[in-house]
């Protein structure tokens, strides 16, 4: 996915800055509010289906993996008619530019309804991360990646007989890409090829686990609408500041998304070993596996910031050629670079303690941080001060560290463990 995330921003950028802005727009922005909701379900999933494992309930587990698809199917409908019918309001929302506003609702109008690959994708990439299984969703990346890019290419720019649509074709080319993977995690679930199979029984409605997911995820989606609704400010204020700089922030989030992408599943993985570990009544195998997860993430994360620090130049002369927008996405990549430093941690600390059933630690963190510090910190240092787009990087900065070492030091009291510690309640140093 860092590969397609790459790609498609250079595509993106041959289409010049309008459509990056305009991709910024959706993707960054309204994509990631849809997300919100998928996130938080499949945070209650995977607990709920590694907990079942670990019990040795399989039944239990494919009957939250059941129901968690019937509830995709429901949230891609709504999202398939804001797209079709309120796309050019959206996008309003956050652009000014009238050329970034037009480019974006045809980009959403042909995107949201392929949504539905992904949000399938995701709900099923959950389920099999807490039944244990991890080979199945990276297949499932390795056939929908290159197809994805293929079809971005072929639609976006009129290769191989195919007409030219611009930003439309690149939407078109990573909808058609998301169908293959979503097809082969999917058949992993319904064919048995999985220690989750799901059968049609499993998506009869069941409105009390039903509710039981619902209750558990509106937490975790809470948490990460804290991340989601500093983006979507920052863009809103971007876009003030003028198209360049919402041109400069569309290419350092995506290059950012790089090692983010790398970060999560190992911080997913950490959390199906907690959450797997826990049913099964181990809690010192769950703090081994939360131990083992800092170790693999400052191994990855470290060297992966600094050659972003060190190399931001080139990588942002690859998605842009207008000066300004480079040297003001290559200043992005300063700040976040540093925040990169913890993110492996950060990320690796949340899931944990959701895995753990601590839903609401995480999302209080997050919140907290993001109204009190970022998005204050953002307005008063652009709009009163000479700061300008730096003054964005900047709360980004502060917002990414506090956030971070608050969530890894709730991590470190231990407190989360003491509900499932058996006979004490001495937790390891």
């Amino acid at each position: 996915m860092g590969l397609f995330q790459m790609v498609d921003l250079y595509f993106l950028g041959q289409l010049g800055p309008e459509a990056l802005a305009a991709a910024g727009a959706t993707n960054q922005t309204l994509r990631q509010i849809i997300f919100l909701l998928i996130l938080g379900l499949m945070t209650a999933t995977q607990m709920f289906v590694a907990r079942s494992v670990g019990e040795g309930r399989i039944d239990r587990a494919e009957h939250f993996a059941g129901q968690t698809l019937l509830l995709g199917i429901l949230i891609w409908l709504v999202v398939t008619a804001l797209g079709l019918f309120a796309g050019r309001t959206l996008v309003g929302l956050i652009a000014v530019d009238p050329e970034v506003i037009e480019l974006g609702a045809a980009y959403v109008r042909i995107a949201f309804p392929f949504l539905a690959t992904a949000i399938f994708a995701q709900l099923a990439a959950a389920v099999l991360g807490g039944a244990g299984d991890t080979t199945t969703p990276m297949i499932a990346s390795f056939v929908q990646t290159p197809l994805a890019l293929l079809g971005e290419w072929c639609f976006g720019f009129g290769h191989l007989g195919a007409p030219a649509l611009g930003i439309v074709g690149i939407a078109l080319g990573t909808g058609l890409g998301g169908i293959a993977g979503s097809v082969v995690l999917l058949s992993a679930l319904f064919r048995g090829r999985s220690r989750v199979h799901l059968r049609l029984h499993h998506l009869r409605p069941d409105p009390e686990t039903i509710a039981i997911l619902l209750k558990s995820s509106w937490q975790p989606a809470l948490h990460m609408l804290a991340r989601s609704t500093i983006v979507v400010f920052f863009m809103f204020l971007a876009g003030r500041l003028g198209g360049e700089v919402q041109a400069a922030y569309t290419i350092g989030l995506r290059i950012e998304m790089l090692p983010i992408m790398i970060a999560f599943p190992i911080a997913n993985a950490c959390a199906t070993m907690v959450g797997q570990n826990l049913g099964a009544g181990s809690l010192d195998r769950a703090w081994s596996a939360i131990r083992v997860a800092f170790a693999v993430e400052l191994a990855v994360m470290w060297p992966v910031a600094l050659t972003i620090f060190l190399f931001r130049h080139t990588l942002v002369s690859f998605f842009t050629e207008d000066p300004e927008v480079a040297r003001l996405a290559a200043e992005f990549l300063v700040y976040s670079s540093i925040v990169l430093t913890f993110y492996g941690l950060y990320f690796a600390s949340f899931r944990a303690l959701q895995a753990a059933g601590d839903m609401r630690t995480p999302m209080l963190i997050s919140i907290s941080v993001a109204a009190g510090l970022g998005i204050p910190l953002a307005l008063f240092l652009t709009q009163s001060t000479e700061y300008g787009a730096t003054g964005m990087w900047i709360a980004n900065l502060a917002y990414g560290l506090v956030n971070a070492l608050l969530m890894i030091a709730w991590l470190a009291t231990g407190r989360w463990a003491r509900p499932h510690a058996k006979t004490s309640t001495t937790l390891p140093s």
